[in-house]
């Protein structure tokens, strides 16, 4: 289990990925963002050889990486993470605020 500031990325089995996973949208940059900070504009991206970020076509906001290369998250404010070859299920830690759990702000 790997976590960079808000983002926690968790090694789960191949049997355990959904079976109708789509690529995930990239940003304008071509990027593969697990997470944008809303405050900083910063992002936690995932690059390397074989990567693929994956989601379920109908929300593409639950994420998934399958590495076959080698991956590393990289964010401008936290050390980089290598990522073995595997899967792995994203999570985005959540906050408390009046009235509703959200996505905690970067």
């Amino acid at each position: 289990m790997f976590r960079q500031g808000d983002v926690l990325v968790v090694p789960i089995t191949r049997e355990e990925l959904p079976p109708d996973l789509m690529p995930a949208p990239r940003d304008r940059r071509n990027r593969m963002v697990l997470a944008l900070g809303e405050a900083t504009g910063h992002a936690h991206v995932v690059t390397g050889e074989r990567v693929a970020m994956l989601c379920p076509p109908d929300d593409p906001g639950k994420l998934y990486l399958l590495i076959e290369g080698y991956g590393r998250l990289v964010h401008e404010e936290h050390g980089p993470i290598s990522l073995a070859a595997g899967a792995y299920r994203v999570v985005r830690q959540r906050e408390y605020f009046p009235g509703a759990i959200r996505p905690v702000a970067d």
